[in-house]
C-alpha cells in the first residue's frame, strides 16, 4: 500500500517537464553518480517508475477544478483565436518567413567581405562636381543632372564609418525578398554645411555611390552590381549588391549618407526653401528666400539621410523591451505584402510598420507582454480608426523649439508620421489615397477577423490581392512624358522643383483629388499603384520617369450610383454652379427634371447595362483630357474587356441583362395567369422558374423570335412545324423550365403510374385554359406542357409534393412496405424542389449584386469553352460565383463581371477541394454552429463525398449539385486550367505591350484528344455564339424585324444535333471515351480514349459491341476495333459530321 500511495503522489512534485535541460546534462557527466552503491539501485529504478509510468489518478484529481494558468490558456484559445488552428498557423508562418542561421552567416560573412572592400576605397583629388573626369567611363552617375550646373568640390575618400542598419540588425527581416542594409559614412571633408542647396549634397551622394562602384566593380568576391533608388526618389540611389554565384537568397543594398548632426534639422523645416527658382529655372528672378515657395519634400529626403542610426537605437530599445515585436513587425510585414503596400513610392513598408509598433508601445496602447497576433491585431485596429490624414501622430516626446508643429505638418503633407526627433515626416511621400487604401483594407481585414465561418489566416496572410483583383475597375496612363503638360497647364512650378524634376510625381496628387471630385458618390475608393523602385547596370544612365510602367488607378465602385448615367448639379441660379461647369467643361448643360427643377447636369451615354457599366471611362478621359491634358489615347481602361466574350447585339451591345429582363417578365406575366386560372379540379398552390435565365445566369439568354414560316414544313398530324430537308438546323429555341405545384388532396393515386396519368390530364387541362383564355398555342405531354407566348417557349411541368416518396416505396416479399432511394426520386426531388428554390435564392442575389448575373454568365462561358461545362454543371457554377459574392473575405464583394470572373478562376485553382467543403450561405441562413457541424462531418465522411464538395443551407451533407461531376481527374483538369488561364488573363489585362486578346484563354489546348469529329458548322444551332464565331451566317428560320409574337404554330423546341449526336456517342462508346464539346457553337468534338479500354479483355460473344479479336497462342483476346468505331461515328453522326480526325500517334494498344 505505501508503494501504492507514494505512486500516485509523485508526480505532483517530479513531472518529467519540470526537469531542467541542464541538470540531465549534469547528471549524466557526474562520475560519482555512476559508482553508487546498490543499496541506492533500487531505490532510483522505483523513482524510473515513478516519472515515466502511467499514473492511476484518484477520482478527486480526475475532476478537480482547472487552476488558474490552465483557465488562462483556455480562455486565450477560446478568445484569441476563434479557431486554435489561426494560433499555430500564425506561428507556423512565422518559421516560414524569419531567416535561418545558416542564410545569417552567409549575410554576415558577405557584408563583413564588403565593409573591408569599402574600407580600402583609395583617395582622389578634389575636383569641381560637375568635373567628373575622375570616375572611368565603365561606371555612370546614378542621377538625373536636371539642371546640369551646380557648385561645390568633390574628392572620394574611404568611408567614415560603414554600419548595418534597417530590418537586419533589428531582427525584422523576412523572407522571401531579402534585403540587408548598410551605410557608408560620407567623410565631413566631402561635404560644407550649405550642401543641403540647389541639389548639391544630393548629386555629391550620387558621385560618391558611384566612386564606391567603380571600386567594388574590379572585386570577384561581388557578384552582381547594379543601381536602384529609396522609394523611387532619384534623389537617394543605393547600390544592390549580391554574392557571387548565381543561387544568392539575399541583396546587400549599400545606402550613402552624412555624418551624424554633419546638418542642422531645422534647416530642413516643411516651411524652408531649399532648392532657389533662380537655379532651377536658369531665368533671372528677383525673389528673396523669404519668398522662394517652400520645399518640403526634397527636405525629408535629405533629412531621412541623417537619422537610419538613431532610428536602430530607438527601434533596439523597443525591442528590448517587447519580447514578440520581431514577429509582430514580421506578421505586419506579411500582412502589408499581400496587398502591394509595402514596396514604391509612398508605400507603408516595413520600416513604418515597425516604427508603427513602436508608437502603440510607446504610448501603452498596446501591452510589451501582447504576443504576435495580439500586435498584429491591434495594429491593424489603429490603422482602421485612425486616419493620419486629418489627424497626424508624432514618436517625439520632447521635442526641440526649432521642431514643426504637426499643424505645420499637415500643411505640407497629405499623411503625417513624425519620427522621435521631431523633424522628419516618415511618411512624406505617401499620397492621401495610399493611406485611405491601407486603411480600408486595415477595416476589412477586422470585419473578417473574429467571423467563424472565415478561413482567418489565408485571408489575412495567405490570400495575394494584386489591383487587377481587387478593384472593380483599373485604368492606366501609358504614355507618362504628357504629365509634364499636365503639370504646365496646372502651373505646379513649385511643386516640380520640390519633387526635383520628377512631374509623374508632381502630377499624381492633382490627378487624384480631380477624379475623386469627379467620380464622387460612384466610388468607394480610389487607389493607384505605387511607382516601383527602378533598377538599372552601374553602366548605364539613371532611367527617366517616363521609363518607368504605367500608371494604374484602381476603383472600387458604388454598385447603387456607378452606372448612372445622369449627373445632376446644383441648381442654376446657386453659386456652386459656376465651380460645377469648370469641372465638367462642354458637357454640362441645364436641364429641367419632372420635379420642375431647373439644374445644372451632365449626361453620359449609355442604354443597356453594358453601356452604363462604360460611364465611368466616359467621366475619367473627359476630365483628364479637359483638365490635364491627357489624350484619350494614352488612357487604357480595363474594366470591362472580358465582357466582350458574352456580348452580343449589333447596334446596342449588351451582355444579356436587358435579355434575361425580358424572359423574367414574360414568366412573371405567365404565372399571374396560371393562378387565375379556374375550373382546374384541384387549385395551383406554387408556380415557380427553375430554369437559369429566370435568375439572370443563362449564358445567352432565350430572346423572343418571329418565324419565317417559310422555313419549315408541316407534321401532318399535329400541325407542329418541322425543319425542311437539305436546310441549315433552325434557330434553337431554349424551353424555359416552369414548376407548377398543385394542391395536395386524397384525390391523389398512390400508385406511381396513376400520378402520371393524373399528371398528364393536368398538362391537358392547363392546355386548354390557356388556349381558351389567353390564345397562347400550347402542345401537351405526358411529362410537361409546351407553350408558345411572345416569341419564348414555356415548359409547364405539373407537380405533386408527395410524388418523390411514392418513387421510393416499394413491397417486399413479405408484403412490407419498405422506403428505397433511387435515381428516378432524386432526379424528380431535384427538377420540382432543389432547382426552383435554387433558382429563386439567386434571383434574389442579383437583385442585390447587379453584375452577379454576368459574372456567372462568364465563369459558365470560360467553363463550356474549355469543355468542363459537363462537369461543373450550370447550377455548381452559379453557387461556385455566388460564393464570391456572399463570403468575399479578404476582398469586398466584386461590382464588375470583370473583376467576379478573375476571383472565380482564382477560387477554382486555389481552394483546397481535398480538405475543406466550400461553404455558400445563401439567404445567411447558416450559424457559426453549423459551419462547423458541416466542416466536421465533411472530414468524417470524405472518402464517400464528391471531391468537389459545395455545401448549402438545405444542402449540408450530400453536395446534390457535384454528386456525379466532376471526377477527381477532371477537377485536377479545370484547376490547372484555371490557374494557366488566370496567369494569362490576368498578364494581358495589366501589359498593354501583350496583343489584346482576351479569348486566348476561352480557346481550349486539343492537343491532348485522341480523336476530333469535326461538325458541319451549317447545323450546329448556336454557331453565332461562338468564341471565334466564323463570317459566314446560315438562315435559320426567323425574320430579323419585328417583335415577338403570340399564336401560330409551334416552333421546333429544344432541337440541337449537337447536343443529340453528344448523347448517343456516349450511350454508344461511353466504356470505351469520353467526349467532350462546346454546347455554345462549338464546331469540334473532342474524343479522349479511356486507358483501361484498350487492355485486352477475355473473349465473351456478349460483350463484342466495337471489338476485334486477337488469338495469341491458346488465349483468345479482344480489343476495341478503332477503325469500326471511327467509322461508326461517321455514320451515327450523317449529315452533321463533316470529318474524323484521328490521332494515331495517340494511341496506345
Amino acid at each position: 500500500m505505501k508503494k501504492k500511495q507514494r505512486v500516485t503522489e509523485e508526480p505532483a512534485e517530479m513531472h518529467p517537464s519540470d526537469f531542467s535541460h541542464d541538470d540531465a546534462e549534469e547528471q549524466l557527466g557526474d562520475p560519482v553518480k555512476a559508482k553508487r552503491a546498490k543499496a541506492n539501485k533500487e531505490e532510483e529504478e522505483e523513482e524510473e517508475e515513478v516519472v515515466y509510468h502511467p499514473v492511476k489518478l484518484s477520482r478527486n484529481d480526475l475532476y478537480r477544478p482547472p487552476t488558474a494558468e490552465e483557465l488562462h490558456h483556455l480562455k486565450e484559445a477560446e478568445s484569441l483565436f476563434h479557431c486554435s488552428l489561426l494560433k499555430m498557423q500564425m506561428e507556423e508562418l512565422l518559421k516560414e518567413v524569419v531567416l535561418s542561421e545558416r542564410r545569417k552567416q552567409q549575410i554576415d560573412s558577405f557584408v563583413k567581405t564588403v565593409t573591408k572592400l569599402l574600407e580600402t576605397v583609395p583617395v582622389s583629388p578634389e575636383v569641381e562636381v560637375s568635373d567628373l573626369s575622375w570616375l572611368s567611363g565603365a561606371v555612370k552617375v546614378p542621377c538625373l543632372l536636371v539642371p546640369k550646373l551646380t557648385k561645390g568640390k568633390f574628392h572620394m575618400a574611404p568611408p567614415a564609418s560603414i554600419d548595418l542598419i534597417g530590418s537586419y540588425p533589428l531582427g525584422t527581416c523576412i523572407k522571401p525578398n531579402v534585403k540587408v542594409d548598410l551605410a557608408a559614412t560620407i567623410p565631413a571633408d566631402v561635404l560644407h554645411p550649405k550642401d543641403v542647396l540647389n541639389q548639391r549634397y544630393p548629386r555629391k551622394r550620387a558621385l560618391y555611390l558611384a566612386g564606391l562602384a567603380q571600386h567594388l566593380k574590379s572585386s570577384s568576391d561581388i557578384g552582381t552590381m547594379c543601381y536602384s533608388c529609396l522609394h523611387g526618389n532619384r534623389l537617394q540611389p543605393f547600390l544592390l549588391l549580391t554574392p557571387p554565384g548565381n543561387s544568392s537568397s539575399f541583396i546587400v543594398c549599400v545606402h550613402v549618407c552624412p555624418p551624424p548632426g554633419f546638418f542642422k534639422p531645422s534647416r530642413f523645416h516643411p516651411q524652408r526653401n531649399n532648392i532657389r527658382t533662380e537655379w532651377y529655372t536658369g531665368l533671372q528672378a528677383s525673389r528673396t528666400e523669404s519668398s522662394e515657395p517652400p520645399t518640403p519634400h526634397y527636405n525629408s529626403s535629405v533629412l531621412g539621410d541623417l537619422l537610419p542610426r538613431a532610428h536602430l537605437q530607438f527601434l533596439s530599445a523597443i525591442r528590448a523591451q517587447c519580447p514578440a515585436f520581431s514577429d509582430g513587425v514580421a506578421l505586419l510585414k506579411v500582412w502589408l505584402h499581400q496587398r502591394e503596400l509595402d514596396q514604391g513610392t509612398g508605400c507603408f513598408n516595413g520600416f513604418l510598420a515597425s516604427m508603427l509598433l513602436a508608437y502603440l508601445l510607446v504610448n501603452h496602447r498596446i501591452s510589451n507582454t501582447m504576443t504576435a497576433y495580439q500586435l498584429l491585431r491591434n495594429s491593424l485596429n489603429f490603422l482602421a480608426s485612425t486616419d493620419l490624414t486629418v489627424s497626424g501622430i508624432s514618436l517625439a516626446k520632447d521635442p526641440d523649439s526649432t521642431a514643426p508643429s504637426l499643424a505645420e505638418f499637415h500643411d505640407a503633407f497629405q499623411v503625417v508620421f513624425v519620427d522621435p526627433s521631431g523633424h522628419l515626416n516618415m511618411c512624406a511621400d505617401m499620397t492621401a489615397f495610399t493611406y485611405k487604401q491601407l486603411q480600408h483594407e486595415a477595416l476589412v481585414s477586422m470585419q473578417f477577423w473574429d467571423d467563424p465561418t472565415v478561413d482567418g489566416f489565408h485571408c489575412l496572410l495567405m490570400t495575394p490581392k494584386p489591383m487587377i483583383r481587387t478593384s472593380d475597375y483599373v485604368f492606366q496612363l501609358c504614355d507618362l512624358a504628357k504629365l509634364q503638360a499636365s503639370c504646365k497647364k496646372q502651373n505646379l512650378l513649385s511643386e516640380l522643383m520640390d519633387h526635383s524634376g520628377n512631374y509623374v510625381r508632381t502630377a499624381l496628387p492633382f490627378l487624384l483629388s480631380l477624379l475623386q471630385q469627379g467620380l464622387g458618390q460612384r466610388i468607394r475608393l480610389l487607389t493607384h499603384s505605387l511607382s516601383p523602385e527602378p533598377e538599372w547596370s552601374v553602366e548605364s544612365e539613371a532611367p527617366k520617369y517616363k521609363a518607368q510602367p504605367p500608371l494604374c488607378f484602381g476603383l472600387l465602385l458604388n454598385p447603387e450610383l456607378a452606372t448612372s448615367v445622369l449627373e445632376r448639379g446644383p441648381p442654376a441660379d446657386s453659386p456652386k454652379a459656376a465651380e460645377f461647369r469648370r469641372l465638367w467643361g462642354s458637357r454640362a448643360e441645364l436641364r429641367r427634371f419632372q420635379d420642375g427643377a431647373i439644374t445644372e447636369a451632365v449626361l453620359w451615354e449609355g442604354t443597356s447595362a453594358y453601356q452604363k457599366r462604360l460611364v465611368p471611362r466616359q467621366i475619367v478621359t473627359h476630365l483628364l483630357q479637359l483638365h490635364a491634358d491627357i489624350p484619350e489615347s494614352c488612357v487604357r481602361f480595363i474594366g470591362t474587356l472580358v465582357d466582350d466574350v458574352i456580348a452580343t447585339g449589333n447596334e446596342v451591345p449588351s451582355t444579356g441583362e436587358e435579355e434575361s429582363l425580358v424572359v423574367v417578365q414574360s414568366y412573371d406575366d405567365l404565372s399571374r395567369k396560371l393562378w387565375k386560372l379556374e375550373n382546374l379540379p384541384l387549385s395551383i398552390t406554387a408556380v415557380q422558374g427553375a430554369h437559369p435565365a429566370l435568375r439572370y445566369t443563362q449564358v445567352f439568354p432565350p430572346e423572343p423570335v418571329l418565324l419565317d414560316y417559310s422555313f419549315f414544313d408541316r407534321e401532318k398530324a399535329g400541325r407542329s412545324l418541322v425543319p425542311k430537308e437539305g436546310t441549315p438546323c433552325p434557330h434553337y429555341i431554349t424551353p424555359i423550365t416552369v414548376i407548377c405545384h398543385m394542391e395536395g388532396s386524397g384525390k391523389w393515386p398512390h400508385d406511381r403510374t396513376a400520378i402520371r396519368h393524373i399528371r398528364a390530364a393536368f398538362h391537358i387541362s392547363l392546355a386548354e385554359l390557356l388556349k381558351k383564355h389567353h390564345n397562347y398555342t400550347c402542345r401537351p405531354c405526358p411529362t410537361h406542357l409546351d407553350v408558345w407566348k411572345e416569341g419564348l417557349v414555356f415548359r409547364i411541368q405539373v407537380a405533386y409534393h408527395r410524388e418523390p416518396q411514392v418513387l421510393r416505396e416499394s413491397v417486399n416479399a413479405e408484403g412490407l412496405l419498405v422506403l428505397r432511394d433511387n435515381e428516378e426520386a432524386q432526379a424528380l426531388e431535384m427538377a420540382t424542389i432543389h432547382k426552383p428554390l435554387l433558382t429563386s435564392t439567386l434571383h434574389g442575389l442579383q437583385q442585390q449584386h447587379p453584375c452577379f448575373g454576368a459574372a456567372c454568365r462568364l465563369a459558365k462561358r470560360w467553363l463550356a469553352a474549355q469543355l468542363f461545362s459537363d462537369d461543373v454543371t450550370e447550377d455548381a457554377a452559379d453557387l461556385l460565383v455566388a460564393s464570391l459574392f456572399l463570403q468575399p473575405a479578404p476582398f469586398t464583394p466584386p461590382s464588375s463581371p470583370q473583376v467576379a470572373f478573375l476571383r472565380f478562376l482564382r477560387l477554382l485553382s486555389a481552394f483546397d477541394w481535398r480538405n475543406n467543403p466550400l461553404v455558400v450561405n445563401l439567404n445567411s441562413q447558416l450559424t457559426a454552429a453549423e459551419y462547423t457541424e458541416i466542416k466536421n462531418d465533411f472530414m468524417a465522411s470524405r472518402e464517400s463525398l464528391p471531391v468537389m464538395f459545395i455545401a448549402t443551407p438545405k444542402d449540408k451533407k450530400l453536395s446534390l449539385w457535384t454528386r456525379r461531376a466532376p471526377s477527381v481527374q477532371m477537377l485536377q483538369r479545370v484547376m490547372l486550367v484555371a490557374a494557366e488561364s488566370l496567369k494569362v488573363l490576368e498578364l494581358q489585362l495589366m501589359d498593354g505591350s501583350q496583343t489584346q486578346d482576351v479569348r486566348v484563354i476561352m480557346r481550349p489546348p486539343l492537343d491532348a484528344f485522341d480523336v476530333l469529329i469535326h461538325l458541319n458548322q451549317k447545323q450546329v444551332p448556336l454557331l453565332r455564339h461562338a468564341v471565334d464565331p466564323p463570317a459566314v451566317t446560315f438562315s435559320r428560320g426567323l425574320v430579323t424585324d419585328g417583335a415577338g409574337q403570340a399564336g401560330g404554330a409551334m416552333p421546333v423546341i429544344d432541337y440541337n444535333p449537337v447536343s443529340l449526336y453528344l448523347t448517343e456517342l456516349r450511350d454508344a462508346f461511353g466504356e470505351l471515351a469520353l467526349f467532350f464539346c462546346d454546347p455554345y457553337g462549338g464546331t469540334v468534338i473532342s474524343v479522349l480514349w479511356k486507358p483501361k479500354a484498350f487492355v485486352p479483355a477475355p473473349f465473351k460473344t456478349s460483350q463484342m459491341a466495337a471489338r476485334s479479336v486477337e488469338v495469341a497462342g491458346e488465349e483468345v483476346k479482344t480489343i476495341p476495333n478503332v477503325e469500326a468505331i471511327l467509322e461508326d461515328f461517321r455514320v451515327m453522326g450523317k449529315g452533321l459530321v463533316k470529318s474524323v480526325e484521328a490521332r494515331t500517334e495517340k494511341w496506345t494498344f
